[in-house]
């Protein structure tokens, strides 16, 4: 017994020891995610056999269809942007409605749905831009016409169940692309 006794208090004391140090304990600091993401650098998409032309960030992907629909990719951030061209044929009532109809089905999901005007004469470009916040499927959608030949939509998904603060820095980034595209967005006549 009286050995079991020795070892135990050894045992104390060197714990005792062992546990005393200079070093205040500390939490850990709160992290930041740090997402580092390319300067825009802006390439003319001119080469396309399609009646319009537009800046792209030089980092995308872009998938061109025969019928001009496109698919902007941004690979390093497992989103796309959707591009759909329809021409104008005396419809162009129900393709508003079908633009504006497309950035309010995420209704339910967004938190808030804010609608800016797009105004370019020079360009001969009209248009409306949706950001839409909260853990919708998709965070920004535009649409942009002439009013008389051309309707473009174009929509951002990303390949992620939505978390609206986790992929807010991706969706402010692609976000000012496609505000590059509507502004450098030209119609070839």
């Amino acid at each position: 017994m009286y050995t079991s006794l020795k070892t135990l208090f050894v045992l104390i004391i060197v714990m005792v020891i062992s546990s005393c140090n200079d070093k205040e304990t500390l939490p850990k600091p709160n992290g930041q995610l740090a997402l580092d993401f390319p300067k825009g650098e802006y390439i003319s998409l001119s080469n396309v056999n399609c009646p319009f032309s537009f800046e792209v960030n030089e980092y995308a992907r872009v998938l061109a269809k025969s019928d001009c629909s496109m698919k902007i990719e941004y690979t390093g951030m497992d989103a796309t942007v959707y591009l759909n061209y329809r021409p104008v044929q005396q419809n162009l009532r129900q393709l508003l409605i079908d633009g504006q109809k497309l950035s309010y089905e995420h209704n339910q999901k967004a938190d808030i749905i804010a609608d800016f005007p797009f105004v370019n004469k020079l360009n001969n470009t009209y248009g409306m831009m949706y950001e839409i916040e909260g853990d919708a499927a998709s965070n920004a959608q535009f649409y942009v016409t002439d009013s008389v030949k051309h309707f473009i939509t174009a929509s951002l998904y990303f390949n992620t169940q939505p978390n609206y603060d986790s992929i807010l820095p991706a969706v402010d980034y692609v976000k000012g692309d496609m505000v590059k595209l509507m502004e450098t967005l030209e119609w070839k006549e």
